[in-house]
């Protein structure tokens, strides 16, 4: 009998299914990084931190202009969890095919943007994608390594840092505008003019979750567990999996 109890309390204790993987849509490619490279350490690195089902885009070419296949789909982002956008198209201007991206967030897509997605349409007369990003920014100092001052250590995108980060070498970008629905979780200094700048933040787009940061330039940032754990629990907020 006491046997047979042991077993029923163990079933009822276990959870009766398994969470689902989150489905989750890298969109990449286009000037200035190794995607290949980035594409492989974020996916790779994530399975250490949640069940991910990857699907990954990689459309454009390896120029500033380009206006990929994939969008044209008005359901594009429709099967997927969150979307990551790591792509940069700085020249790209076309306000009906940028809106086509921004109007998936707009109903309620979450999403993670990484470095040039900053500059991606930065060329473009229109500010729907500043205004996703929840950042406006067209430039960068050189590469350093940047230490890292966190503003809101306690988010759940920090979870896993256990004292100061500096950063591999990477890009600083000037942040222009950081937009009111934007907060900044932590910042960098200018090694140049000694502005302080947001390199990590979350933006609320329409009720819509989007975290950010403009590092991920080199490939030795890639390889830094560190940023690879940021940017998984970054996805991991935007979806909803934490608080």
């Amino acid at each position: 009998m006491k046997t047979r109890l042991a077993l029923l309390l163990t079933l009822f204790a276990a959870p009766l299914f398994a969470a689902a993987p989150i489905r989750a849509l890298l969109i990449t490619g286009g000037c200035c990084h190794d995607y290949d490279l980035q594409s492989k350490a974020y996916i790779e690195g994530s399975k250490k931190f949640a069940a991910i089902a990857w699907t990954v885009v990689n459309e454009g070419g390896k120029g500033t202009a380009a206006q990929i296949p994939f969008y044209e789909n008005p359901d594009w982002a429709k099967p997927f969890d969150v979307v990551v956008h790591n792509e940069c198209f700085a020249n790209t201007t076309d306000e009906t095919y940028i809106r086509k991206i921004t109007a998936a967030h707009k109903a309620g897509k979450p999403a993670v943007v990484i470095h040039c997605a900053m500059h991606t349409y930065r060329a473009a007369t229109i500010d729907d994608w500043r205004e996703f990003l929840g950042v406006t920014s067209r430039r960068h100092d050189h590469q350093s390594e940047y230490p890292v001052t966190l503003l809101e250590p306690k988010h759940p995108v920090f979870a896993g840092f256990k004292g100061p980060w500096t950063t591999q070498k990477d890009e600083l970008y000037i942040i222009e505008k950081l937009w009111p629905t934007a907060k900044a979780l932590a910042t960098s200094k200018s090694e140049k003019d000694g502005s302080v700048q947001p390199v990590i933040w979350t933006n609320n787009y329409y009720g819509t979750r989007v975290f950010g940061t403009t590092y991920g330039h080199s490939n030795a940032t890639w390889g830094d567990p560190v940023f690879i754990e940021l940017i998984t629990r970054g996805l991991l907020w935007a979806a909803s999996r934490t608080k």
